[in-house]
């Protein structure tokens, strides 16, 4: 066939079918099966010619007729035998499965939604072609199994989508299939296959104001994720995320919320040189003025000064306990609470070995408000950490925060000295001999 004819064949069909539709429609009146042959033999005419408008046409009239029918059964069995059908265009498949899509919210009953929607998933098993469409309706499935409180079911076709990979879906889909996934798997309990999915999505992705929506999910997951981890720091990072965000940031009843909940799990994380650090810059932030509790509670564990358990906990303790986060009847809430307290007995050791190089332990329990097992159980795990350095002399009863030096660091201790103290004394006759002249 030469180039020339291909034109005039791809009209001949069109217009063949177009002649064709209105008599198969008055033959399906009486008998529905003998219209579909009749059109199943024009479709492998339109197939073979590569006609696709036509084609297209024509699948949809079929699996239309059985709807229009109320026959799903006969509806999936002709979407399955039209895939199957050597030759058959791909665009046409697509079109075919997106119109069947179409057709689900007017399915009669739970059972054929649910049926046409594994048949559209079997159709599109493999076919990278229609992965959207496949993925899209076991979303759907996924939503059904959910509502019926088939949460594993529910998680596991979700997580069988590697949604990250379609190049024809857009990011902004991608990303509220990767949090569903994320979503069914904490669901479920399953928070390492949850932390695996999270990682999936890029966070400057959340940069774009116009998917707001999605960053705030997003990090409400992940607060989740943490908080079940115990994992205090990451927690205050992204409720940090949550704050910076606009819609939150120019809402006052939401950023007191997030900056109160920022406050208390930066104090709740175990002291390190990252924490130090973003404590100090929480602190500047100037709307905690407007929150003098959570403020001054801040201060406290920035200031190089002993906060006495019995009395934070006279001042601060009922307000805490009535929050979300040390709620007395969650217990989450009463984990954070005793590891608030180990917080402030670690911060008032930190401070004692500042100003201490030797202290009796009764002098030290005493500050710290402990027994001797509790003070020499805390101040060990300090040294363990490397926070701190310190040696207990038991038979004495004294603790030594100042760690030996060799040879070396005294002489260049002893040098540094003696070189500050020359520094001095030329200054001071500098000043002497100014005075005089």
């Amino acid at each position: 066939m030469s180039d020339s004819t291909l034109p005039k064949a791809e009209k001949d069909y069109s217009e063949i079918v177009a002649e064709e539709l209105p008599k198969i429609d008055e033959l399906a009146k009486t008998d529905i099966q003998a219209a579909v042959e009749r059109l199943l033999v024009l479709e492998k005419q339109t197939r073979q010619a590569a006609d696709l408008p036509s084609t297209e046409k024509l699948l949809i009239k079929i699996i239309t007729m059985f709807k229009d029918a109320n026959d799903w059964k006969q509806m999936n069995e002709y979407i399955q035998l039209l895939s199957k059908k050597h030759g058959q265009l791909k665009q046409a498949i697509t079109k075919m499965v997106q119109v069947t899509m179409s057709f689900l919210d007017e399915a009669p009953d739970l059972e054929a939604k649910i049926e046409t929607i594994e048949n559209i998933r079997v159709v599109g098993e493999g076919k990278i072609f229609i992965e959207v469409e496949r993925a899209r309706v076991t979303r759907i499935l996924a939503k059904i199994k959910e509502e019926q409180g088939d949460i594993a079911a529910a998680a596991d076709l979700m997580c069988e989508l590697q949604v990250e990979t379609y190049g024809s879906m857009d990011n902004r889909e991608k990303t509220e299939f990767i949090l569903e996934q994320v979503q069914l798997c904490i669901m479920r309990d399953d928070y390492t296959q949850a932390t695996v999915l999270s990682r999936k999505i890029s966070t400057n992705y959340f940069d774009d104001p116009e998917v707001q929506d999605l960053r705030l999910r997003f990090y409400e997951l992940m607060i989740r994720i943490s908080a079940h981890e115990d994992n205090y720091l990451d927690v205050c990072k992204h409720y940090r995320a949550v704050y910076e965000t606009p819609s939150v940031k120019t809402d006052e009843s939401k950023w007191r919320d997030v900056l109160r909940n920022i406050v208390y799990f930066i104090i709740l994380s175990p002291y390190d040189n990252e924490q130090s650090d973003l404590i100090h810059r929480i602190a500047k932030e100037t709307r905690l003025q407007s929150m003098p509790v959570e403020n001054e509670l801040l201060k406290n564990f920035t200031k190089v000064e002993l906060m006495r358990w019995p009395r934070t906990d006279e001042i601060y303790g009922p307000g805490l306990r009535a929050t979300p986060v040390f709620d007395v009847s969650d217990p989450k809430g009463e984990k954070r609470w005793d590891d608030f307290r180990k917080r402030v007995i670690e911060h008032n050791i930190r401070v004692i070995a500042k100003y201490y190089t030797r202290i009796h332990t009764s002098r030290l329990k005493t500050l710290l408000d402990l027994t001797d097992q509790e003070t020499e159980t805390y101040l060990s795990n300090l040294v363990t950490q490397g926070t701190i350095y310190a040696r207990i002399n038991r038979p004495e009863k004294v603790v030594s925060f100042s760690s030996p030096k060799d040879a070396n660091d005294t002489l260049n201790e002893w040098s540094t000295n003696i070189s500050s103290l020359l520094g001095l004394v030329e200054t001071l006759g500098h000043l002497i001999n100014q005075t005089s002249a």
